[in-house]
């Protein structure tokens, strides 16, 4: 991606400072989701690598994945799975737990949302921590699929989720990076 499309997804970010705590620089995917064109531009950035079949479905994580995976999983021809928070989906589901800042949360999916061996996408507005996205993936491959890449359009590096992934062999797509956050 050249430096001006990545200059204007990062403008189209808006940045809430001390949310939803003092210190903490709050990057709110929101106004890019809104900007017609800068949301066109983070989709097809966020595709192209994998354009041409890479994939068979498209994993997005609640609530903000689920808009960034719909539109995915439509330009990639792919399905969508949905994770979500435990107790929210109707049918059987598959659930794992993971560590918060602050306790233990869990999230799930339904148990046939996907077979073994399928190529699958996951997405995500942004990559932190890494505690939910490593949950994520861990869900993925316990159900036998094949991690394509984990994608996210905003990557806060000095917070190490990148690196979580990576070491679970998952190749990390980002757009954008926000040092020092």
């Amino acid at each position: 991606m050249d430096k001006e499309t990545q200059s204007s997804l990062r403008e189209a970010i808006r940045t809430i400072k001390d949310y939803p705590k003092p210190g903490v620089q709050f990057r709110d995917v929101t106004t890019l989701m809104g900007n017609t064109q800068a949301f066109r531009r983070a989709v097809d950035e966020l595709v192209y690598p994998y354009a041409g079949g890479k994939a068979d479905k498209v994993a997005g994580i609640e609530a903000r994945g689920f808009i960034l995976g719909g539109a995915m999983a439509h330009q990639l021809s792919a399905g969508f799975v949905p994770i979500r928070k435990k107790g929210k989906l109707p049918y059987e589901t598959v659930r794992i737990a993971y560590s918060l800042e602050y306790g233990i949360d869990e999230m799930e999916m339904h148990r046939d949302a996907i077979k073994p061996g399928e190529k699958v996408i996951l997405v995500d507005d942004l990559i932190a921590t890494g505690g939910t996205a490593e949950a994520a993936c861990k869900l993925l491959q316990q159900m036998g699929a094949e991690i394509v890449a984990a994608c996210f359009v905003i990557d806060l590096p000095d917070l190490g989720g990148r690196k979580k992934l990576e070491a679970l062999g998952v190749h990390v797509h980002t757009l954008v990076a926000f040092e020092g956050d």
